[in-house]
């Protein structure tokens, strides 16, 4: 089962770079994460990112008009077609050069992209297979500088494209004869977007230092004339002598040749331009620079973004403002609006933050951020339904495994977070921090109970509590020593010495009440919390040891050391029962300014994380390098190697370096190219007019800081350069037959069914193991039969009985009768599950956890009921009681109203005398 591990999430990064994109349909929300692509559903609450990936930072995604295609873009120009519905890769393209910007047309027939000082249009791939999906069909030249954006007209004639060069042209998509191209000008500095009024060609100009033009056409769209029969004819005749001659991929298809200025007698019958209007933002300072728009042409909304974080909402063409809010102090890098106007999404990059905010009702649908530097820890919580992160930048962040979504961060800590971990409960989360605190937070009230110090300042760099969750203990990396703490109390118990280096890791037994500590002075001590804190053992080993764990049964303890390797040691004898050489499977990279070879380099690296699988036959390991291995502990073989990363956009991913960015003075990658250019993001320094000249960009290094296997076994979890990535046994269709004969058909099996033998059509679905089929099997037994058929059922299939109930319930409606099979395959077989609780207790935590989550759902759905009938009740209390109260009322109204005509009579009854 451990080869079918595969990528199933990414957690922890919302955003990089890029533009954002919103489906057609408006409810999810396409995001690039570095060189992968994240889809987030907003209607359904989940996040998916797509098992694919490019081998650069994705920076422009083009989204088909039906939302089936995607063209994905990466910093170097190389482009991969992707199907949204099968997330599979068509087709891959190389444009040569950077791309600026990929739109398709809304007719869904051809698309434009904007490299250099071209835009080139091509024929939409079709549905159909084909050898070449990207045909280039014109190229449009007639910009002197970088071309920045693209806009097309709703019927798909014609579309715009931006400069740096100050300059907009509008060119035809096809051949026209009174609009071939035309030029704007009017702005004084560069395009950031343009955008065409609904059905027309009249066209909105935005510039970087805050310009709006207006620009009216005297011509409506039904008035372009298509171009003469005779000069087609001599473009055909081109075009059969061009195809003669050898040519590129680029130069295939027709030119158009932009010119600024037109003669006069050209421009006559042409289409023209004219400004209607100039419109202003409002500045702050030279450094608060327009830097993204989006235009939602039937509701006429512009939302701008500028580079200190403030979004503007403006109605056009009046330019009335809506709304004006600042959302953070970084530059807001990408904007987008959904298909209903109602929805705009807000992406910053300096943050890695991520934003959807309803702009009518002021609120925010969506609001993530990643951690601000590199993740450091993390830790599954015991259902394995949520997962908590530590960061460098002093943030803890708990995320939620079904949704991926992080749902609340703690921003207690001032400094580095070193380690974190979920107490037994699943409630407390608790956290070691550089800035001398360890704190608890409560999962409840979303607080920080408990603040746990040393007497003396010390920096804390690991962690581990116990397994009943009362005793907390960190290691110092400064003081060499080990403090333990009450977690009910907060009181300091003891302080326990003798390492002779930093504390680099820290283990509880999980059956006894034993601390394993890791230190760089080559030891690893054995600490009796029960028998006086004294020191039980003391394993001795060749290196520095930089991390330790038990096995889940608590009978064994492997450590990694710095001369890479894996040792197994039973820690009740102190007697080293295995070792794994890790150093050659570690496969480092090259970075771009090392002076020796990637294989050289790997001679002192090691693994740093380590983690148990959840049954304790296997051991995860990953380091400074872009790969895990996955170890069989009883072998002490390699299982298999999962590549992490193939983004080529950091650093140590490569094992030899491009010679030709070799120089006579030195690597190419010494020469700074992000600094000094005008993205209108660093505040400019006195005197100097682009940007900030000292800022400096890097490339991260890809490494692995944290590895843990998920208390089900399903999945497991790295915090890595890029993110936090799941891998997990759930993630596709794995065909996985079981005892498999000639006999066994899925055809067969409904004739079993048909004949009412529900045991053996169980048995034979399961052989065959299809998901489906087994379902159907299942769901058509009798719920009066279910527990004669558990009885009956094979030892051998109880186990997978089990683990498909636990699946189910992440899906089914049928609690109830899925829960009668659950608890009387439990009651008929639980002595003889109990004996082999260690090899099934994945399957029963999956199944904890899926039956605890609907627990929390139908009770909540319950409470609010009993609620809402109570309230009810009340209510109609109140109403009864008031009724009561008026009749009474009128009673008495009545009785007197009877008593006072009984009165009259009788007065008028009476003669005088």
């Amino acid at each position: 089962m451990k080869f079918a591990y595969k990528f199933s999430n990414l957690l922890g990064t919302v955003y990089r770079c890029g533009n954002l994109t919103f489906t057609p349909d408006g409810n999810s929300l396409i995001s690039p994460v570095g060189n992968r692509i994240t889809v987030f559903d907003l209607k359904n609450n989940k996040s998916e990112t797509l098992p694919l990936a490019t081998q650069y930072n994705i920076t422009c995604v083009g989204l088909s008009p039906d939302g089936n295609l995607a063209i994905l873009i990466n910093e170097v120009g190389a482009a991969l077609l992707v199907s949204l519905i099968s997330k599979s890769v068509i087709h891959q393209f190389h444009f040569q050069k950077p791309v600026h910007s990929v739109c398709f047309s809304p007719n869904g027939k051809k698309f434009v992209v904007t490299k250099d000082k071209v835009a080139l249009m091509y024929h939409a791939p079709g549905k159909k297979r084909e050898f070449n999906a990207f045909v280039l069909d014109t190229t449009y030249y007639g910009a002197y500088d970088e071309t920045t954006c693209i806009d097309w007209t709703d019927d798909s004639k014609c579309f715009a494209v931006g400069s740096k060069d100050m300059s907009t042209w509008v060119f035809g998509a096809e051949r026209w004869s009174n609009l071939i191209y035309y030029a704007l000008g009017g702005h004084k500095d560069s395009i950031v977007s343009c955008f065409f009024e609904e059905n027309s060609l009249d066209l909105y100009t935005i510039s970087r230092d805050g310009a709006l033009c207006v620009w009216q056409c005297d011509t409506e769209l039904n008035g372009l004339k298509p171009r003469v029969s005779k000069q087609q004819t001599e473009d055909r005749e081109e075009l059969a002598k061009d195809q003669e001659e050898e040519f590129t991929e680029e130069q295939q298809g027709k030119t158009i040749q932009g010119k600024v200025n037109e003669n006069e007698q050209e421009s006559r019958k042409k289409v023209k331009y004219s400004c209607a209007a100039k419109y202003f933002f409002n500045k702050e300072g030279d450094f608060n620079n327009l830097t993204a728009a989006a235009y939602h042409k039937k509701t006429h909304l512009l939302v701008t973004g500028f580079a200190s974080g403030i979004f503007h909402l403006h109605e056009l063409p009046y330019f009335n403002l809506i709304h004006s809010l600042s959302i953070s102090d970084q530059k807001i890098a990408s904007i987008s609006i959904n298909s209903t106007g109602d929805w705009i999404a807000f992406g910053c990059s300096g943050l890695g933050q991520l934003l959807v905010w309803e702009w009518q009702s002021e609120s925010y649908v969506l609001k993530q951020q990643g951690h601000f530097n590199s993740m450091v820890s993390l830790a599954y919580s015991p259902d394995g339904q949520y997962l908590v992160t530590g960061g460098d930048d002093g943030k803890v962040k708990v995320w939620n495994t079904n949704s991926g979504f992080c749902f609340v961060t703690f921003t207690e800590h001032t400094s580095t977070i070193s380690a974190v971990t979920f107490t037994s409960s699943g409630y407390v989360i608790l956290s070691a921090s550089l800035d001398g605190t360890v704190r608890a937070f409560d999962l409840h009230r979303y607080r920080n109970f408990r603040t746990f110090t040393s007497p003396r300042p010390t920096q804390f760099s690991s962690l581990a509590v116990d397994s009943s969750g009362e005793i907390v203990s960190a290691g110092s990396q400064d003081s060499f020593e080990v403090f333990v703490w009450s977690v009910q109390s907060g009181r300091l118990l003891d302080v326990l010495a003798g390492h002779e280096g930093p504390i680099s890791s820290l283990c509880f037994n999980p059956m006894k009440c034993v601390l394993a500590s890791a230190s760089w002075d080559k030891t690893v001590r054995l600490w009796d919390m029960l028998d006086s804190w004294r020191t039980k053992e003391t394993l001795a080993l060749n290196s520095d040891v930089l991390a330790v764990a038990f096995s889940p049964d608590g009978n064994e303890l492997a450590v990694v050391s710095l001369d890479g390797q894996i040792t197994f040691w039973d820690h009740e004898n102190a007697v080293q029962t295995g070792s794994i050489e890790g150093r050659h499977d570690l496969q480092t990279g090259r970075k771009e300014l090392d002076k020796i070879t990637a294989k050289q380099a790997a001679k002192g690296k090691s693994f740093t994380a380590l983690c148990y699988s959840a049954d304790g036959q296997s051991i995860l390991a990953g380091g400074m390098s872009k790969f895990v291995c996955i170890y069989h502990i009883k072998e002490l073989i390699l299982m298999k190697k999962f590549e992490i990363s193939c983004n080529l956009s950091l650093d140590a991913m490569e094992e030899f370096l491009d010679r030709r960015k070799m120089t006579e003075f030195g690597s190419m990658a010494l020469i700074d190219e992000g600094t000094g250019d005008d993205d209108g993001v660093a505040i400019p320094l006195p005197g100097v007019k682009r940007g900030d000249m000292s800022s400096r960009h890097f490339k991260p290094e890809i490494r692995v800081t944290c590895l843990r296997f998920s208390p089900t076994g399903r999945s497991w979890a790295a915090t890595t350069t890029e993110g936090l990535l799941i891998y997990s046994l759930d993630s596709g269709l794995v065909f996985d037959p079981f005892d498999l004969e000639i006999d066994i058909t899925p055809s067969n099996v409904h004739k079993v069914l048909r004949q009412k033998e529900y045991a053996k059509a169980i048995v034979m679905a399961f052989r065959l193991n299809e998901k489906k089929l087994i379902q159907e099997v299942l769901e058509n037994v009798p719920y009066n039969d279910i527990e004669v058929i558990c009885s009956s059922l094979p030892e051998l299939y109880i186990e997978k009985m089990l683990e498909f109930l636990a699946s189910s319930f992440e899906t089914s409606r049928h609690l109830e009768f899925y829960l009668l099979w659950t608890q009387r395959l439990l009651m008929l077989h639980g002595c003889k599950l109990k004996t082999r609780s260690g090899k099934l207790l994945p399957s029963i935590q999956f199944l904890q956890r899926t039956i605890q989550r609907h627990f929390e759902d139908v009770s909540k759905l319950c409470d609010w009921n009993r609620y809402n009938m109570k309230y009810i009740l009340a209510i109609s209390q109140q109403r009864g009681m008031k009724r009561t109260a008026e009749e009474s009322e009128n009673d008495e109204e009545l009785q007197n109203l009877e008593e006072s005509s009984n009165d009259s009579l009788m007065e008028e009854s009476v003669v005088p005398p």
